[in-house]
C-alpha cells in the first residue's frame, strides 16, 4: 500500500456523476466514493460536492488538488460552465474548492482533458509519447497529451473536438454551429437519426438498444454507428494533422459498443489518413474505469511538483 500521507485529491464532476479520490504518486487509488450529481441550484450542487469531498478526506491532507469538470470553463478565473450542469454559470468552482481544502495548490482542467490524461498516465496510452483521448457518451468530449503535458489552451478548453465541423451542410449543433462531430456520433443524436429513420420509433430506448441491434445486423443502426464512426475519423485524423501524433483512445458509453464502433472507425482512420506521418495511426479502447478521475489526480501532482 502506498504512503497515505503522500496522495492527491483528484475530484471528477460531471452532470451523472461527482467522483473524488485520494490518489498516491504513482497512480494508485487509496479511497475513492462518487454521488450522483443532484439538480438544483449552484448552491444545492456545491453542497454535495463538498460533502464527497469532505468523505473522501477524511483526517488526511493531500499534497494538492486536482478537478476535471465538464466545460466549457475560465481556466484564468477558475470558473466553470458546465452544459450538463445547469445550476453553473461561471461558478468560481477553484475558489470554492479553495476554501474547502485551505492553503492547498488547486488545478482545473477540462473532463475531456482529465481523461486523455488518465489514459496516457496508467491506461491505454501509457506507450505513447503524444495522445489523442475521445469521450463518446451524451456528447463528445476530447482531450491532447503532447510531450507528456496535457494541452490546455490559452482559456483551458483546447481539443473540443466534438463541436469540429465535419459537415458544412450537417445538423444544427447545441453549441449553435453545424454539422459539429458530436451530431453524428454522440449517443443520443445517433438515437434520433436512427428513429427518424424508421428504426425503433416511438419506443425509449438508447445507445446501448441501437448498438446491441447493429451487433444483431439491423442495417439502420450499422449504418448510424457507421455515420458517427466516420464524423469521429475526421475528427481524428483532423487533430492527428494539425499535432502531429499517433495514439488515439476513446472511452465513454458509446464506446462499450466495442466493434460496431471501433471497426468503422478504423475503416474511416485508413481512408482519411493519407498523409505520411499519419498513416499509422492506432486507435484503441480505454482501459480505465475512472481515467477522468485518475487525469485530475495527475493535474494535482503536476501542480505539486
Amino acid at each position: 500500500m502506498s504512503d497515505v500521507a503522500a496522495t492527491v485529491l483528484g475530484i471528477d464532476i460531471g452532470g451523472t456523476k461527482m467522483a473524488a479520490a485520494l490518489v498516491a504518486e504513482d497512480g494508485e487509488i487509496i479511497t475513492e466514493d462518487r454521488i450522483m450529481t443532484p439538480p438544483g441550484d449552484a448552491e444545492q450542487v456545491f453542497a454535495a460536492l463538498a460533502e464527497l469531498i469532505g468523505r473522501v478526506r477524511g483526517d488526511v491532507r493531500p499534497v494538492a488538488v486536482g478537478i476535471g469538470s465538464a466545460g466549457p470553463l475560465d481556466l484564468r478565473h477558475g470558473l466553470v460552465s458546465p452544459v450538463n450542469i445547469v445550476g453553473w454559470r461561471n461558478f468560481p468552482l477553484v475558489d470554492r474548492v479553495q476554501a474547502l481544502v485551505g492553503d492547498l495548490p488547486v488545478a482545473l482542467g477540462v473532463d475531456g482533458h482529465c481523461f486523455a490524461l488518465g489514459e496516457f498516465w496508467t491506461g491505454a496510452g501509457r506507450a505513447a509519447e503524444n495522445l489523442l483521448g475521445i469521450v463518446v457518451s451524451t456528447g463528445v468530449g476530447a482531450g491532447l497529451v503532447v510531450d507528456g503535458e496535457p494541452m490546455l489552451g490559452q482559456s483551458g478548453n483546447a481539443a473540443h473536438l466534438g463541436h469540429m465541423v465535419v459537415d458544412l451542410d450537417g445538423e444544427a449543433c447545441a453549441c449553435g454551429s453545424y454539422g459539429c462531430v458530436e451530431t453524428y456520433a454522440s449517443g443520443p443524436r445517433m438515437v434520433a437519426r436512427a428513429q427518424r429513420r424508421g428504426w425503433r420509433s416511438g419506443e425509449a430506448v438508447d445507445a446501448a438498444v441501437l448498438s446491441a441491434d447493429a451487433a444483431a445486423g439491423d442495417e439502420v443502426a450499422l449504418a448510424v454507428f457507421d455515420d458517427g464512426a466516420q464524423a469521429l475519423a475526421a475528427g481524428i485524423v483532423a487533430t492527428a494533422v494539425t499535432v502531429d501524433l499517433t495514439s488515439v483512445v476513446i472511452g465513454g458509453g458509446v464506446a462499450k459498443a466495442g466493434p460496431v464502433l471501433f471497426d468503422p472507425v478504423e475503416r474511416w482512420v485508413k481512408r482519411l489518413a493519407q498523409l505520411p506521418f499519419v498513416t499509422d495511426l492506432t486507435v484503441e479502447p480505454a482501459q480505465l474505469p475512472n481515467a477522468g478521475l485518475l487525469g485530475a489526480a495527475r493535474l494535482a501532482w503536476n501542480t505539486a511538483a
